[in-house]
């Protein structure tokens, strides 16, 4: 068993917490590492909680299988079982952590350059918070086995998560919709297809690659717009639908190909769902406050942890949150 301070990890790594889990280039992301930071999160997790089983998932990077297998191999060590959920969006895991009250492990670098990945944790309650990321920084683990086999894959989790919008949504919602769907090599693309023709829409696939390709849902490349104008013209498509790399940033376009930011069709799901409050990072477009749709708007800090704590505090005086 070797001993090791995170906090020493961090600093000879290069691998840190970032504004949504730990992240590092690939290279840096050693199966020593990815198991360090893997025993510190359950060392922290038992703290607060009962711990016996963790689900864990990966997104399409390459790079994802084999730090996958060196998360999957400290948790054994340490007597937990694994949860292997498979290739899958990181909202499907979460969602499947918290109805499991467990916590979860997923592997992806969501949309940030190809060289690099990243880990998110998540607690059975919710994504960990900036005090969960200081304690795993100060942590002092003890590892051994660093890698091995991936478990056989669990579908559950992903089965769940589509089954909670066929539920939401009445049936053929999308009837006779024309959809065009940019799969590029989104973790998604294959359950979001399912889901839109089980709700009644005509979907057609769209620049599916198996290289990987990072999409920035909030920097849309000059190529993506000028693909996205092509297949409006091309197909004649009510709208185009996409995710980043790890399927918790979606992408869409109007009728014309002309892409929506995230944060706008953040607005327009708010509006949707009747919010009350909408808590966003000060990055956020600020057609958040002038379109005059929310009673009150709450800016963070930039970061998933700064904004699910401003909806914790929003939640004590509203319940018509969302961030």
């Amino acid at each position: 068993m070797k001993k090791l301070k995170i906090s020493e990890v961090m600093a000879s790594s290069g691998v840190t917490f970032g504004t949504s889990g730990a992240r590092g280039l690939v290279n840096a992301m050693s199966d020593e590492v990815c198991a360090a930071y893997t025993a510190a999160f359950l060392t922290v997790m038992r703290q607060s909680f009962n711990v016996n089983r963790v689900a864990l998932g990966l997104d399409l990077r390459p790079s994802s299988p084999r730090i996958a297998a060196a998360c999957a191999a400290a948790l054994r060590e340490q007597g937990i079982q694994v949860d292997y959920c498979g290739a899958l969006p990181t909202p499907a895991l979460a969602l499947y952590a918290q109805n499991e009250t467990i916590p979860a492990i997923m592997v992806t670098g969501s949309h940030i350059p190809f060289d690099r990945n990243g880990i998110k944790f998540y607690r059975p309650d919710g994504e960990i918070t900036k005090s969960d990321e200081l304690a795993i920084s100060d942590a002092v683990v003890e590892i051994g086995q660093t890698s091995g086999e991936l478990p056989a894959v669990n579908p559950a989790a992903l089965e769940q998560y589509l089954q909670r919008y066929l539920n939401f949504f009445p049936a053929q919602y999308f009837k006779d919709l024309r959809l065009g769907l940019y799969e590029h090599s989104s973790v998604a693309r294959d359950g979001l297809r399912t889901l839109l023709e089980a709700l009644g829409a005509k979907v057609t696939s769209l620049g599916r690659t198996e290289e990987f390709v990072p999409i920035d849902t909030e920097a849309v490349t000059a190529l993506d717009i000028q693909k996205g104008k092509d297949w409006a013209t091309q197909h004649a498509f009510d709208a185009i639908l996409s995710t980043d790399g790890d399927g918790d940033r979606p992408l869409i376009s109007d009728e014309t190909g002309a892409w929506l930011r995230g944060d706008i069709v953040g607005l327009i799901c708010a509006r949707y769902l009747g919010a009350k409050t909408v808590v966003v990072p000060v990055s956020c477009n600020t057609a958040i406050e002038l379109c005059g749709a929310f009673a009150n708007v709450a800016r963070t800090r930039i970061g998933s942890p700064y904004v699910i704590a401003g909806m914790q505090q929003a939640l004590g005086v509203d319940d018509g949150v969302v961030g």
